[in-house]
C-alpha cells in the first residue's frame, strides 16, 4: 500500500506532463503565445503539476526501494 501512492503521483504526474505538452501546441495556445509571448495558464499549470507530481512519485518509489 505504501509503494502505490508515490507510483500513482509518478503515473499521474507523467500523464499530466503529457496532456500539457499537447495543450501547448493547441490554437488557443498559439493565439495566446501571439499576443502574450507565453502558452495559457491551464496548458503551464498542467506542466507544472506535473513535474512536481512525478518527481515527488520519483523520490517516494527511490526512497521506497532504499529502504
Amino acid at each position: 500500500m505504501n509503494k502505490a501512492v508515490p507510483i500513482a503521483l509518478l503515473v499521474g504526474g507523467i500523464i499530466l506532463i503529457v496532456i500539457g505538452v499537447n495543450a501547448t501546441k493547441s490554437f488557443s495556445s498559439d493565439v495566446s503565445r501571439f499576443f502574450t509571448g507565453s502558452p495559457t495558464d491551464k496548458a503551464v499549470w498542467m506542466l507544472l503539476g506535473g513535474s512536481v507530481a512525478a518527481v515527488v512519485g520519483l523520490f517516494g518509489v527511490i526512497r521506497g526501494k532504499c529502504r
